[in-house]
């Protein structure tokens, strides 16, 4: 299971960076939820109990109240926290990209089309 869940993060973090340095707008916006998805499984995969199997997520009365026998609620809050922050940075880049696109007329980074490039000396 852990080598799955280091394979998907590997993965995704490759193709994030690879979204990054694409020269569109639309491909870096992309690039930006790929690597926080990674993050986010980050996070949760190193709560030392995020992964545990048949523990308790509520106190229940006769167990003794302590991290060996429930789950670490800490890596779940911080994982929900960064997919709601995650979502309303990818709505704001979401609207940069339409005002810049209306803008320039352009949704490459720097301004111009591929066209552009291929003519300046």
């Amino acid at each position: 299971m852990e080598v799955i869940l280091a394979l998907a993060i590997g993965v995704l973090t490759g193709s994030a960076v690879w979204l990054l340095l694409r020269p569109r707008t639309f491909q870096f916006i992309m690039g930006l939820s790929l690597l926080a998805y990674a993050v986010n499984l980050f996070i949760f995969s190193m709560g030392r109990l995020g992964l545990a199997i048949d523990k308790e997520p509520v106190i229940q009365p006769g167990v003794p109240q302590d991290l060996l026998h429930y789950a670490d609620p800490m890596p779940q809050a911080l994982t929900l926290t960064a997919i709601v922050i995650g979502f309303a940075m990818t709505a704001l880049f979401l609207v940069l990209l339409l005002a810049s696109r209306g803008v320039a007329g352009s949704d490459h980074v720097d301004g111009r089309d591929a066209q552009d490039t291929q003519e300046m000396p």
